[in-house]
């Protein structure tokens, strides 16, 4: 009998279409509203009432009446025209209600164009369907898994620029507050289902995983591909960075106090100190975080207003309406939560079938996959010579999961009733120190070159190499032995 035979007939079981039911009830709530809503903005900003519906109009006001030598505008003047009747209306009513709907199917075909054809990305988009299809009829855990992988990919993408259309609506303060919501989200999906499941450790070294690897891949890919670009060294804002470096040396400080806490056996009460420092240490870095977007928010909006004039020709203008944006948001954002469940359901199955340890799955793979948007996205802009950006997105990603998804998850965890803490073993927190150090030291100068960036990716294999034979500690100090596929 196969390993997952067991856990395979759970999941059959659990009528997961109850789920999806539930879902696209909810998204059809979503989608009729925003018609409605659509419909509104349409009357009030645009007549329904086309040339040949006016003319029907007035055919019909005037039929079997003599006119004689007057025409229809004399007769309106002096009020010869007959009031309309209800077959006028009727004609009238249809005339509108035809041009609203043709109006409404155009500007749906157009958005599913310029959201689902307009990146090659999408190609991977049926291995989200496959991976449920392999699921139900197979326990091959580790084709689900990679499926559900490659499934999320495009999807994360996608999410991103959704969150980006809706932004041009929201006005600077709520777009900023939005792409700091969701520019992370796939992480967070993924995070909160690993924790619906206790599987605490995957929730932990996932979030590690998209810090490193936006520190060290993404931000690295940008400075090579930048300097092989433009063969000079490039510059950045190094204020900005500097304040990025010290925020992540604040989220190491909150993980290394209850690391050396375990470690070093110093405990007040044994267990219970770790978690309510974790607890009350993740509240502190929630309200940093909250005071540096505030200053954020406000500092650009002081000092960007140039900038936004002198790009605003090029760059904003949105491709989507504002409720095709939140419409579309809700259909990704279903998907990724959909595709993450059997995603974190598989892991272990997988580590089994593929012979990868979890720990390598978790901190290499799922933030590999959840950084898509940041890897294409950062790489683009250093290549435009816009390192500025490149190096906002990659830093501030890293800043985001260490000062807000991370202290997110141990307080969801509290609330779940989950003992999710900060200790994140003394293995992961001596990388994550090191590679802050790193950066520190990288970013100091406020410049960079292909060789900084080589540098940042050959740290980054060395890490991903250090993960894949790395084995975690069980609770009494004795460490886990890798995972046998004869098992």
């Amino acid at each position: 009998m196969s390993p997952w035979a067991s856990d395979w007939e759970m999941r059959r079981s659990l009528a997961p279409w109850q789920f999806l039911t539930g879902y696209f009830l909810i998204l059809w709530y979503i989608f009729s509203t925003s018609v409605a809503q659509m419909s509104m903005e349409i009357s009030e900003s645009r007549p329904f009432s086309p040339l040949h519906c006016v003319q029907m109009s007035v055919a019909n006001d005037i039929s079997g009446h003599e006119l004689g030598d007057e025409s229809p505008v004399s007769l309106a003047r002096k009020g010869g025209l007959p009031p309309a009747n209800k077959a006028h209306s009727s004609s009238l009513s249809d005339c509108e209600q035809g041009f609203s709907i043709e109006y409404l199917q155009a500007r749906l075909v157009k958005s599913v164009k310029i959201v689902m054809l307009t990146t090659k990305l999408n190609l991977l988009l049926p291995c989200g369907p496959a991976a449920i299809v392999v699921n139900y009829l197979t326990a091959y855990h580790g084709w689900v898994f990679l499926l559900s992988l490659l499934g999320i990919i495009p999807l994360a993408e996608r999410l991103g620029f959704a969150t980006e259309q809706l932004a041009f609506f929201t006005g600077p303060t709520a777009g900023g507050l939005l792409n700091a919501t969701f520019g992370n989200a796939t992480e967070l999906i993924i995070s909160i289902f690993a924790l619906k499941s206790g599987m605490l450790r995957v929730v932990q070294q996932s979030l590690l995983g998209s810090i490193l690897s936006n520190i060290l891949l993404v931000l690295g890919c940008a400075f090579f591909c930048g300097g092989i670009s433009f063969h000079k060294e490039q510059v950045f804002n190094k204020s900005a960075a500097t304040m990025n470096s010290g925020l992540l040396l604040i989220a190491v400080m909150g993980l290394l106090s209850p690391a050396v806490l375990h470690y070093t056996h110093t405990e007040a009460h044994f267990g219970a100190s770790e978690l309510a420092l974790s607890r009350f240490t993740s509240s502190v870095m929630l309200l940093v975080y909250a005071f540096y977007i505030v200053f954020q928010l406000k500092n650009q909006k002081v000092t960007s207003d140039r900038a936004d004039e002198e790009e605003s020709a090029d760059n904003d203008v949105a491709e989507i309406s504002k409720w095709e944006a939140v419409v579309w948001l809700a259909v990704i954002a279903g998907w990724i939560s959909v595709l993450s469940e059997y995603l974190v359901r598989t892991i272990e199955g997988a580590s089994l079938a593929l012979k990868i340890p979890i720990a390598f799955i978790s901190v290499v793979l799922l933030p590999v996959v959840g950084n898509a948007a940041e890897h294409a996205s950062a790489i683009t802009f250093a290549m435009k010579d816009k390192l500025d950006i490149s190096v906002g997105v990659a830093i501030g990603s890293s800043t985001q999961i260490a000062m807000f998804g991370i202290p997110f998850s141990v307080v969801l965890g509290w609330l779940m009733g989950r003992p999710m803490d900060l200790n994140f073993q003394l293995f992961e927190t001596a990388i994550l120190f090191i590679t802050v150090l790193v950066l520190a030291f990288m970013l100091q100068d406020g410049s960079s070159n292909y060789f900084k960036g080589l540098m940042l990716v050959l740290c980054y294999l060395i890490v991903a190499a250090s993960f894949y034979v790395h084995v975690d500690p069980k609770p009494n100090g004795d460490t886990v032995p890798l995972p046998s596929p004869e098992a």
